[in-house]
C-alpha cells in the first residue's frame, strides 16, 4: 500500500457514518475527501443516546470535550403503559470493560453531526457530489459523480446509506426490508411535555401493544425529541394527515396524546422504518461500505448511529496498521461483522407492554 501521507481515500456520504470515518482517518495523519450528494448538510433525523464505545473513540478522535458540551448522561430507561405505569426502569447496560459506564449521552442527530462535520478540513468537505457510478478496478477504483467530476481512489469508502448506490454496483442488489413499521418523529420544546419526560434524562418509552412513543429529552437545546412508531403502510415518504397520526395513538393516555395533538403537522417527519439483512461481504479489494450501507439496523435498540462510529474507528486503525489496502478493508470487516449483525437481530425486536427488559442485548454482554 502507498505511504499513508500518499493514500487516496474517498468516502461517499457525509453523513454521520461518513464524517466519523473522515474524523477517524485525520486522527490518524490520513487524508480522507467526503463527496456528499447534499447541496447543504441540514438539520435531520432525531434524538440518539452515544453509548460508552462511541465515546470512547470522541476521546480518541480529541471530540470529547466538543461532544460533551452538547450531550446530557442518562442512567436509566424507562417503558411505560399509558401514562404513569412504569413496568421497567432500567439501568444502561454496560458495553465495555469499565463497569462503570453504564449510561448513554443524548444528543440530536444534527448537532452530532455538525460537530464531526466542523472538525473535517474544509478542502476535503464537497458538497453537491451525487455518485452516478463506481468502477472497481481491483488495485483502485473510479468514481463518477452527476456534476462531471471523476477520480480515482485507492480505498473508496460506501458511507452512502441503507440504499447505498455502491453496495448495489459493486456488490450486488441487497434491497432495503420493511419492518411494517412507520416512525412519525418531531422536536418540541420542554414545556410542550406537559412535565412528563424533562427530569432526569430518562429516555421514556409509552408502548401500547404494537405502538409505541418514545420521548428523549435533550438538555442542551431545551427540547424533546418525540418518536411515534406505530404500524403502517410501506412508502420512502409517505403522506400523513394529523387524523391517521391521532388515531395509532387513541389507546395511549390523555397526556401523551395531547402532547401528540399539540404538534403542528408541518413538524412532524414521517419515515418507513426498514433494515437490511445481514451481508457475506462488505469489501473488495478497495471498496468497502460502512454504516447503514453495510448494516442498516432498525431504531429500537437505538445502535445505528453507535456503530456507524465504531465502525469508522475500526477502519481507521485497519488503515493505518495493515500493509496493503486489501488486508485492511478484510480485518476492519472481520471485526466489525459480528457485532453489527448481533445488533441488526436485536433491532428487529420492538419495545411491548409485555417486555422483560428495556435492553434485550444485555443477554450478550
Amino acid at each position: 500500500m502507498k505511504s499513508k501521507s500518499e493514500l487516496r481515500i474517498a468516502i461517499i456520504g457525509g453523513g454521520i457514518g461518513g464524517s466519523s470515518a473522515a474524523v477517524a482517518l485525520k486522527a490518524k495523519g490520513i487524508r480522507a475527501d467526503v463527496y456528499e450528494q447534499a447541496p447543504a448538510l441540514g438539520e435531520v433525523g432525531a434524538g440518539i443516546g452515544i453509548r460508552p464505545p462511541s465515546v470512547n473513540c470522541f476521546k480518541k478522535w480529541g471530540l470529547y470535550e466538543d461532544i460533551e458540551r452538547l450531550t446530557s448522561r442518562s442512567d436509566f430507561m424507562e417503558i411505560i403503559a399509558g401514562d404513569d405505569q412504569v413496568f421497567i426502569k432500567e439501568a444502561w447496560p454496560v458495553l465495555t470493560d469499565d463497569k462503570s459506564e453504564a449510561y448513554a449521552r443524548l444528543i440530536h442527530r444534527a448537532d452530532l453531526l455538525d460537530t464531526l462535520i466542523a472538525h473535517i478540513p474544509a478542502d476535503q468537505l464537497h458538497l453537491n457530489h451525487r455518485l452516478t457510478e463506481v468502477i472497481d478496478n481491483g488495485d483502485h477504483a473510479e468514481v463518477k459523480f452527476a456534476n462531471g467530476k471523476i477520480i480515482e481512489a485507492d480505498i473508496v469508502v460506501a458511507a452512502d446509506g441503507i440504499r447505498s448506490p455502491i453496495r448495489a454496483q459493486v456488490l450486488g442488489q441487497h434491497d432495503p426490508i420493511f419492518s411494517g413499521y412507520l416512525a412519525h418523529r418531531a422536536l418540541i420544546s420542554n414545556d410542550a411535555v406537559l412535565g412528563m419526560s424533562s427530569e432526569e434524562n430518562i429516555l421514556r418509552i409509552y408502548v401500547d401493544g404494537k405502538n409505541s412513543v418514545y420521548l428523549l429529552p435533550l438538555e442542551c437545546r431545551k427540547q424533546v425529541s418525540v418518536d411515534i412508531t406505530v404500524p403502517g403502510k410501506f412508502a420512502w415518504r409517505p403522506e400523513m394527515t394529523k387524523e391517521l397520526i391521532m388515531e395509532s395513538v387513541k389507546g395511549f393516555g390523555p397526556t401523551i396524546q395531547k402532547i401528540i395533538e399539540n404538534i403542528n403537522l408541518e413538524d412532524i417527519v414521517t419515515r418507513p422504518l426498514c433494515d437490511i439483512e445481514p451481508m457475506d461481504k462488505w469489501s473488495t479489494k478497495c471498496v468497502t461500505l460502512i454504516g447503514d450501507a453495510a448494516h442498516a439496523m432498525l431504531h429500537n435498540q437505538g445502535q445505528g448511529a453507535n456503530m456507524a462510529i465504531q465502525d469508522a474507528d475500526a477502519l481507521a486503525e485497519a488503515i493505518a496498521k495493515a500493509e496493503t489496502a486489501e488486508e485492511a478493508l478484510q480485518n476492519y470487516e472481520k471485526q466489525r461483522k459480528p457485532i453489527t449483525k448481533l445488533y441488526q437481530n436485536l433491532s428487529r425486536l420492538f419495545p411491548t407492554d409485555e417486555a422483560e427488559t428495556a435492553f434485550p442485548e444485555k443477554a450478550h454482554f
